[in-house]
């Protein structure tokens, strides 16, 4: 299968995209900048330069043709202010929807947050507020969609090595850590089967294998 991936040179799209790679699919990593496109071929993707905070839909859709499945893993990372945090985190996940719906693929799954789904408490950090209303925002867009949708939210991310031990379930999840592996493993077993569509999912370390998690959606 054919898997677009935004955000494609991110911590969790490399992992994903190494592990579809592996299992005989076709990932393809969008990425904004030439120079990230040794790291995607080196995962076994393709890389296509497309912005998705200066690209139209229709730009956005060719890119998609032929897919089975859209994962939207971009983010504006550490260090950027409020502003990115809306134009990435929400616009360019709409924009990303759009063009699903356009080119007609309607597997998407959409990685959000832990904390999205609630206002931000009063007194924080104004930048962490923007993240989650930006998360909650592209959230509620989703789900108003006619697509074969899925929310992932993990908690705290890690780079520590993936224990394929989880916990994956509707809101709300206690507080919690997940290695970055091990989310990029659920949502490869969530792209094999139709478990979790039209599903809000908190994702942190647990007891449970992932192919059971994965399964147990079904249920």
């Amino acid at each position: 299968m054919r898997t677009v991936i935004a955000g494609g040179h991110g911590k969790i799209a490399l992992r994903l995209e190494r592990l579809l790679a592996g299992r005989g699919d076709r990932p393809v990593g969008l990425i904004r900048r030439p120079e990230q496109a040794s790291a995607l071929q080196a995962a076994g993707a393709q890389a296509v330069l497309c912005d998705l905070e200066g690209a139209g839909v229709e730009e956005v859709a060719a890119h998609l043709e032929g897919a089975g499945a859209v994962v939207f893993a971009a983010g504006a990372g550490p260090g950027s202010g409020a502003a990115r945090k809306d134009t990435v985190d929400r616009a360019a996940s709409v924009l990303l929807a759009d063009a699903a719906e356009r080119a007609g693929v309607r597997r998407f799954i959409q990685i959000s947050s832990m904390g999205a789904g609630r206002p931000p408490g009063p007194g924080g950090d104004e930048v962490w507020a923007a993240y989650i209303r930006a998360k909650t925002e592209a959230e509620d867009d989703l789900r108003a969609r006619d697509l074969d949708w899925t929310i992932l939210r993990p908690g705290a991310l890690t780079d520590s090595p993936g224990t394929a031990l989880v916990t994956l379930s509707d809101p709300p999840l206690p507080r919690g850590q997940v290695p970055r592996d091990d989310v990029a493993a659920v949502i490869a077993a969530l792209l094999e089967t139709a478990g979790g569509r039209h599903r809000t999912l908190e994702l942190t370390s647990g007891d449970t294998p992932v192919p059971q998690a994965v399964r147990a959606l079904d249920s």
